[in-house]
């Protein structure tokens, strides 16, 4: 019997040792701030890249002008590289995603593609701003999209066909 009191104090010490790890993380999650709100995205600054996204392109560049301060620019990038692609994202008042993207790329079809995340042209046309844009739906975002000016321009997001359509009458070229 000497051997089971040996085994009945190694489960007993196995089992306080579990309650006091559980313990201790118990005491780590209360006292560990949680911050489960949503991050706080950067607003940046893209006039150098949309002057020299201007300048350098071979169709006139669009950007946004006059939208409410809540409106946050929140990417950019132009790649004279690739067909002039230019990319302007902004995080709308409700926290949805739109942005606007163009590119001189022959290929239409893949370029629009990815711009809508798989969005598929519907019959559906929308005029705004004197323009007959498409809408295109079905894939991750929304989109409207316009062929024009030896370019394609796609303003697409999670955002609602009005914030998509808002974007577009905020648009300018120079």
């Amino acid at each position: 019997m000497a051997g089971s009191n040996g085994k009945q104090k190694s489960v007993r010490n196995m089992v306080l040792s579990l309650g006091v790890t559980i313990l201790a993380a118990g005491v780590i999650y209360v006292f560990v701030p949680h911050d489960e709100s949503e991050p706080d995205i950067k607003r940046v600054d893209y006039r150098v890249e949309l002057l020299t996204a201007r300048r350098a392109a071979s169709y006139p560049v669009a950007a946004p002008e006059g939208l409410a301060e809540e409106w946050k620019a929140t990417s950019v990038r132009f790649r004279g590289d690739e067909s002039d692609s230019w990319h302007l994202g902004y995080q709308a008042p409700d926290g949805e995603y739109v942005q606007v993207r163009q590119s001189a790329a022959s290929k239409k079809v893949p370029f629009i593609d990815e711009a809508t995340q798989g969005a598929r042209e519907t019959k559906a046309t929308q005029e705004i701003a004197g323009r007959t844009w498409t809408r295109y739906t079905g894939g991750r975002y929304d989109a409207l999209v316009l062929k024009e000016d030896g370019a394609t321009t796609v303003v697409a997001g999670t955002g609602s066909f009005e914030q998509l359509a808002q974007m577009v009458r905020a648009l300018k070229t120079q």
